[in-house]
């Protein structure tokens, strides 16, 4: 039964990391015509790590779009990576939260 679960969540990881690699920076699909905004910078940031193991294996994939507009995609990109899947500000909770049950 064990054996089962660990195949299945190993395969929902493969399939998970292929359609991820359908959005990574530098795939082509932004353009100086079309270049990546805000959204695809947060998008970025957020998969910055997967991009740059990708980046590893294949030269033609970055973990930052060269393509973009600038001081927006900057913007999502930094705020992505800074704070992840909102990671920071979940962490400070939990740290207040233990601290304040600490004390009583």
């Amino acid at each position: 039964m064990k054996g089962k679960k660990i195949l299945l969540l190993g395969i929902m990881l493969v399939t998970t990391m292929l359609l991820l690699s359908g959005c990574a920076p530098g795939d082509g699909a932004n353009s100086a015509v079309k270049p990546a905004g805000f959204l695809w910078g947060v998008w970025h940031g957020w998969i910055a790590p997967i991009s740059l193991v990708w980046s590893v294996f294949n030269q033609n994939i970055g973990i930052y779009e060269v393509n973009n507009t600038g001081f927006w995609y900057d913007l999502g990109y930094y705020m992505a990576i800074i704070s992840g899947f909102g990671g920071l500000t979940l962490f400070r909770k939990g740290k207040k939260s233990k601290r304040a049950s600490g004390n009583q």
